[in-house]
Formats: structure tokens, sequence, C-alpha cells
């Protein structure tokens, strides 16, 4: 049996990285949904943080990186 010509690999591989990438931006979402819902448990960014062990930092860029995806989308919807 020949093996896959390397053009037809790297599409492949393409695909697969397309899908990935996909995962990881919906998994993404889906935690800052998770510390959106800790801020509304515990009150604020730095308590989530502390729960988790985590710097405030990365809470907060984790929910102000979901937030502007989610006013470009709408944005976006809006507009055309």
């Amino acid at each position: 049996m020949e093996p896959k010509p390397w053009r037809d690999r790297i599409r492949d591989e393409d695909e697969l990285l397309e899908q990935l990438n996909q995962l990881a931006s919906a998994s993404a979402d889906r935690r800052a949904q998770a510390l959106l819902d800790g801020v509304g448990e515990l009150g604020d960014r730095a308590a989530v943080a502390r729960d988790l062990g985590i710097s405030w930092t990365a809470v907060d860029k984790a929910i102000k990186k979901y937030e502007r995806k989610k006013a470009s989308a709408t944005d976006a919807a809006t507009t055309e």
C-alpha cells in the first residue's frame, strides 16, 4: 500500500488543526462563562481567582476576551 501523497497529508492536518482550534475556542468560551458564574456567586473576579488558586489577571483576561468576542459577534449580527 502506498503512503498518502504529501499534499493530501498536509490537507488532512490542516483540517485537523481547524477542528482543534474550534474545539479550543469553544472550551475557552465555556470556561469564561463558568468564571462569570463564579463571579456571580462569589462577588468579584478576585474572589474567583483566590478560590481557584490562580491569578486575578488570568480570570480577568479570560472574561474580557470572552466578552469582546460576544460583543463583536453581536455587532456583526446587527450590522448585516
